[in-house]
């Protein structure tokens, strides 16, 4: 989500009241939605099956792309704000719709009969071959193994039901254990954790705000506070205190090849938007946490780890800057695109970063651009234009 105030996330809810229709915002997981009609796929015939797809949102419909030459594959006609996630696989994405969470086999450009029904689809989270949906407006968690969706039906799931609907998160464990945000539709105070047989075995209330996760080395789990950054390790929880007494870290970016949590920073609890230029470095083997300055704003679209663990942001200077977590210091600047402004609508279309291996994709949308960068090198490996501006950019695992 990217309303860093209490205001903001006030006037959020009284907007979402008047459009029946919206589904919760938020950034780096799935919030919003589309009208439910029917998806109808235009141009291919989409019997051929692309390697390593990317789906693209744009103003209607999704664009179902190849990873590698970026050839536009299908176009799926599907009105209203929709948003994708990656569903853990090499074929699936997940799309929130007004109706839930629906998968598509983004290999070969068609919708699944597979659905989880629910009003406000929110986060998806991947982590040790499970994926973790959360229904803000039931507050249901379902999770399952991701390697099911290509079977015929429902994959079988693990379900649990937050206490009241809230803009949540969970993140299942390698163990079995299930982080899950605490809260209300009004206030999120922090998470609790069940064993794998359902039993409460840890709990924290000292997180004011919760909002988003990310998991490091080690399967550290960070959620993001007001205040600082929450972590859950080994059965407890530690809290991380921010510098500033008001400091929301709403957005984290995790790898397993890192032991720090890549966050933003925003200071200003009464600001329309903030436009922080400083990110957040968390290290959970010490639960400290180190600000850096990159000189440039960024949105919460802009985030992500690199295949070594960088920590990469997409600055508003139109830079990807590849950042060592361990000391802070840019190594790597890529001009991706131009220089662009945050819009203050969360769900206007903004350039977006998306990385899968080794590979760095940015879109352009005032210029209906996509493009892929080599992370090693970083030389710009192919672009393409495409008919309509795109807003969210996600993909399937790497490896098909």
């Amino acid at each position: 989500m990217n309303k860093p105030t209490r205001a903001r996330m006030v006037m959020g809810t009284a907007l979402a009241v008047a459009a029946s229709m919206a589904l919760t915002a938020c950034g780096g997981g799935t919030d919003d939605a589309s009208t439910g009609a029917e998806p109808k796929p235009t141009g291919n015939s989409g019997t051929a099956t692309v390697a390593d797809p990317l789906v693209a949102s744009y103003d209607g419909g999704l664009y179902v792309l190849d990873g590698e030459t970026l050839e536009l594959a299908k176009t799926i006609e599907l009105p209203g704000f929709n948003r994708v996630n990656p569903a853990g696989d090499q074929d699936h994405v997940v799309i929130s719709t007004d109706t839930g969470f629906r998968v598509l086999d983004a290999a070969r450009q068609t919708f699944t009969e597979t659905e989880f029904k629910g009003s406000k689809p929110g986060h998806v989270v991947r982590h040790g071959g499970r994926t973790a949906l959360f229904t803000d407006g039931t507050g249901e968690v379902n999770v399952f193994d991701p390697a099911d969706l290509g079977s015929s039906g429902r994959p079988q799931a693990r379900t649990y039901t937050s206490a009241e609907p809230h803009h949540g998160v969970a993140i299942e464990l390698t163990n079995g254990e299930l982080v899950s945000t605490l809260g209300t539709e009004e206030k999120r105070s922090g998470a609790l954790v069940l064993d794998k047989d359902g039993k409460e075995i840890a709990r924290a209330e000292n997180c004011p705000g919760v909002h988003g996760e990310a998991a490091a080395k080690d399967e550290v789990v960070g959620l993001g506070c007001e205040n600082g950054v929450l972590l859950y390790r080994d059965g407890e929880f530690t809290k991380v205190d921010a510098p500033d007494d008001y400091a929301r870290t709403g957005n984290q970016a995790g790898s397993d090849a890192s032991p720090i949590l890549l966050g933003d920073y925003k200071t200003d609890p009464e600001a329309e938007l903030e436009r922080p230029t400083r990110i957040s470095l968390i290290d959970t083997r010490s639960a400290t946490m180190k600000l850096v300055d990159l000189g440039t704003s960024y949105s919460f679209r802009s985030l992500a780890r690199g295949p070594h663990g960088e920590a990469l942001v997409l600055g508003t200077d139109g830079v990807l800057h590849s950042i060592d977590p361990e000391t802070g210091k840019v190594q790597k600047r890529i001009e991706a695109v131009g220089a662009w402004t945050e819009p203050l609508d969360w769900q206007q279309p903004r350039p977006t970063l998306f990385v899968r291996d080794h590979t760095a994709y940015v879109s352009d949308p005032g210029k209906r651009q996509l493009h892929s960068f080599d992370l090693e090198s970083g030389k710009k490996l192919t672009s393409v234009t495409l008919p309509k501006s795109t807003n969210e950019l996600s993909g399937t695992v790497a490896g098909h």
